[in-house]
């Protein structure tokens, strides 16, 4: 597409982040719209929300849970940039808003912070050396596309569905050694007002968070546009479970299995 279309695009897409509104898919629109050009589409949309005054934190992994991909008929994994303005810490019992973003879904994460830069490593015990720190999460994300109908790359364009990332407390890691293993190995329990709606696994995002890294890692070699991971990024990997509607009123709380880290429960307003 021609660069006028790409941030004529862009610009639509950030004036419906900021309005709250949805759109018409961009594939439905745009004859030959694909991920190369919602890419492009992401780097002025990243542009411009630096451009006045917002501060990229981190990136967000989408789709890596394979389980998930015939619901939203999407055939691979993407990534978006997480900001300071949609970064928020939580511990168990905080409120979360989200009645402001369209139709908005609570997905439990794993979250890594990055202690060092990465480069090309492509092994995971290197991989694993550069996280600082581990947390569990919400993402919330939320559809500017009517009724989550979209094309990967209308989601890609809109930076990755993201609404905004609540990460819980951090625990620092020190054997980096089992960390790919034993993050993979964990489970989590999904519950709605004490009920539960879905069971997860760490396995579940592309094999597991580590490995959720490395395919970020492996992309973005090839990306002309982005910078590398650097250090002090939070790197969110991917819903464990299905990713579920939400609504004020409701308790949403996450009970985690084999590895050290707390469930949470947050509340919707």
């Amino acid at each position: 597409m021609a660069a006028v279309g790409i941030e004529t695009i862009a610009s639509e897409v950030l004036a419906a982040l900021d309005s709250k509104r949805q759109v018409e898919p961009f594939t439905a629109r745009f004859d030959h719209f694909g991920s190369d050009d919602a890419y492009r589409v992401a780097t002025v949309l990243r542009n411009m929300r630096i451009a006045r005054g917002e501060k990229p934190a981190g990136r967000k992994i989408g789709f890596t849970n394979r389980n998930i991909w015939a619901e939203y008929a999407v055939d691979r994994p993407l990534w978006g940039y997480v900001y300071a303005t949609t970064l928020h810490d939580i511990h168990p019992g905080s409120s979360i808003k989200a009645s402001h973003l369209p139709e908005p879904r609570i997905e439990p994460e794993i979250v890594l912070g990055l202690g060092r830069d990465i480069g090309p490593e492509t092994t995971l015990p290197e991989l694993a050396k550069s996280v600082e720190w581990v947390a569990h999460g919400f993402e919330v994300v939320q559809s500017i596309y009517p009724g989550w109908r979209f094309a990967v790359a209308d989601c890609i364009a809109d930076g990755g569905l993201h609404g905004a990332l609540f990460v819980g407390p951090k625990l620092q890691v020190n054997d980096h050694a089992g960390l790919a293993s034993a993050l993979s190995g964990l489970t989590v329990a999904l519950s709605r007002n004490g009920e539960i709606v879905d069971n997860g696994r760490g396995a579940n995002v592309l094999d597991g968070p580590i490995q959720a890294l490395g395919h970020l890692v492996g992309v973005l070699a090839t990306d002309s546009f982005n910078p590398s991971l650097r250090k002090g990024e939070v790197i969110t990997t991917g819903t464990l479970t299905r990713a579920f509607p939400i609504s004020p009123g409701e308790r949403w709380s996450t009970t985690l299995t084999g590895f050290d880290l707390p469930g949470l429960s947050v509340d919707i307003v």
